[in-house]
């Protein structure tokens, strides 16, 4: 299965699938979308309510990459389910930090 994101010049962008409400914050699978790009399962326990399930997103995505929260921003998707994160820093640490989150499905 292919990565669920691309490095674009100096910043890393990942396809996301956010399910808010959730009992806790999770890494699930990467999904096959129907046009054929893939994305990152993640679950949210926050509400999607006045940005509340973006910014837990934004904070839950940093500390399971090992990054800043300054590092990551929500690039399209703010009011929808499918949402690409911008990511910037040392590329291959956070490739790598991605690759194993994806296979642990840590959270």
């Amino acid at each position: 299965m292919a990565d669920p994101f691309t490095v674009e010049g100096d910043r890393l962008l990942l396809a996301v699938r956010i399910t808010p409400k959730a009992s806790r914050n999770a890494i699930g699978a990467v999904l096959d979308l129907p046009d054929g790009r893939n994305a990152l399962a993640v679950r949210i326990a926050a509400p999607p309510v006045d940005g509340a399930a973006n910014a837990e997103l934004i904070g839950f995505i940093a500390k399971v990459l090992g990054v800043a929260k300054s590092t990551v921003t929500i690039r399209s998707g703010e009011t929808g389910r499918l949402k690409i994160i911008q990511l910037n820093g040392d590329l291959a640490a956070i490739a790598s930090a991605l690759r194993t989150a994806i296979a642990a499905g840590r959270d």
